[in-house]
Order: structure tokens, then C-alpha cells, then sequence
């Protein structure tokens, strides 16, 4: 009789704790924070300002954001030159564009909220046209260039993403206004068939994702070329041309 009473006992014990541990739960309450808070930005970067800047007065000039490669992350801006448009700017004559290369520190990823105040304080530093900002990078940043184009697509009136990738899901989330913004940019997509650091189908399944939302967009694949469709991308003028063909309106939400 004694065996039987004990594991009733134990059993009573288990059922109060869990209804003491239910009622607890009933004490506590959900809560949301709602607050602004600051942050400080800091971001190194290279800046090329076109021949003819400082001489032509209050023109306003073309911008170029490059977003580079995890190869290139560190503290010192001046790696960010061995690729893509500031390596373009440092070589060709007459480049039309100032070209804004920041440089993602160490073991870091890209912060869209960082990128967004290095963009805001340049704008604000130095003769850009508001019209013609343009948003390119490869590999590492042209995952940055995906999250930055969808995040604030009002800011860019041409997005260019190099072998990277995106969460073609992110869009679901738009309000009207953010989709009305995101058709109104022009893409232009690049990627080698046989890279097998970031497959070719990142970049398939945001193209066909944002052509399904109604993008203007376009995609270039390689045959043949693995990671590195960077070279013959920023060295191709007709990317410059179909730039400078794209701009937006500024003062209207899109």
C-alpha cells in the first residue's frame, strides 16, 4: 500500500509545478520597445572625382557606388582599387562619373545602414546629380548591392549586381509606395556559367523573381567563366553608356 501512495505523491508534485509554472507564465506580460536610437557610422572609402570637377562650377556629376569583394575587406581603402569601376576611373581618361568605393573592415558584411550614411554625407559633401546615382559590386558586394537596391530602391536610378545573390522574398514586404520605387529602377545582372563560388542560379532566381514583381531587368551570363565576370563586365563601355542613359526623378516618391 505504501509503494502505491509514494508514486501518487510524486505524481501531484510534478502536476503542481507544472500548474505552478503556468500560472507563472500568466504573470508576465509582452512587451514591445519602440524607440529611436543612434548609431555611429564609420566607414573608410576611396573617392574619385572626375576631370573638370573642380573647374566646371555648380555642374552636378554622375555617381558611381561600388560595393567590392570579401577579398578586398580590411583597413586600408586603397585595396578596393584592384577591381571594378575605381580601378576603371584610375586608368581611363575622361571618366565621366565621381566613383564612391567604401571598404568593408575585416570579418565584417556589408550594413545597408552604414552604406546609406557614407551615401547621404557624400551627396551632401560634393556635387552629385540626385538623378544619376548608380549602385554596382561583385561577389560579396554584389550581395550587398541586392540587399541595398531592394532596401532603398528610391535612392538609385540603376542597379548593376556582379555575381551575387539576394532573398528574392524580401519584396513581399513592400508597401505601395517601395513597389512603385522598385519598378521604376532598371537592372542589369552578371554571372559566369561555371562560377562555383556564388552558382549562376543566385543571380536566375532574383532576376526571375523581380521580372515576375514587373522590373525592368536584364541578365548576362558568361559562358565558360567561373567567379570572376567582373573584369569583362567593368571593362565593357556599353555598361557605362546604358548608366548614364537611366535616371530618376528627384523630390517624388516612386
Amino acid at each position: 500500500m505504501r509503494s502505491a501512495i509514494v508514486p501518487a505523491f510524486v505524481g501531484l508534485i510534478v502536476l503542481g509545478n507544472f500548474a505552478y509554472s503556468d500560472q507563472q507564465m500568466r504573470k508576465q506580460e509582452a512587451r514591445t520597445l519602440d524607440r529611436k536610437i543612434s548609431k555611429r557610422a564609420k566607414a573608410d572609402y576611396l573617392l574619385y572625382l572626375p576631370e573638370g570637377y573642380q573647374a566646371r562650377g555648380k555642374e552636378r556629376w554622375p555617381l558611381i557606388f561600388f560595393l567590392h569583394g570579401i577579398g578586398e575587406r580590411g583597413n586600408d581603402p586603397w585595396k578596393v582599387k584592384v577591381h571594378g569601376p575605381p580601378k576603371v576611373a584610375e586608368k581611363m581618361s575622361n571618366f565621366p562619373f565621381i566613383v564612391v568605393s567604401p571598404q568593408c573592415p575585416s570579418g565584417e558584411w556589408w550594413s545597408t545602414e552604414t552604406l546609406m550614411a557614407l551615401l547621404d554625407d557624400v551627396m551632401d559633401r560634393y556635387k552629385v546629380d540626385a538623378r544619376r546615382v548608380y549602385l554596382t559590386g561583385l561577389s560579396m558586394g554584389g550581395f550587398g548591392t541586392w540587399s541595398l537596391a531592394l532596401e532603398h530602391p528610391e535612392r538609385f536610378a540603376a542597379v548593376v549586381p556582379v555575381c551575387g545573390g539576394g532573398n528574392p522574398l524580401y519584396v513581399n514586404s513592400y508597401d505601395a509606395t517601395r513597389k512603385a520605387a522598385l519598378k521604376a529602377v532598371p537592372f542589369w545582372v552578371f554571372h559566369g556559367d561555371k562560377d562555383t563560388a556564388v552558382p549562376v542560379a543566385e543571380s536566375q532566381r532574383m532576376v526571375e523573381a523581380l521580372k515576375k514583381f514587373g522590373c525592368d531587368i536584364k541578365l548576362t551570363i558568361y559562358p565558360g567563366v567561373g567567379h570572376d565576370s567582373w573584369t569583362q563586365t567593368y571593362a565593357n563601355p556599353e555598361l557605362y553608356q546604358w548608366l548614364l542613359e537611366h535616371q530618376r526623378e528627384v523630390g517624388k516618391k516612386k
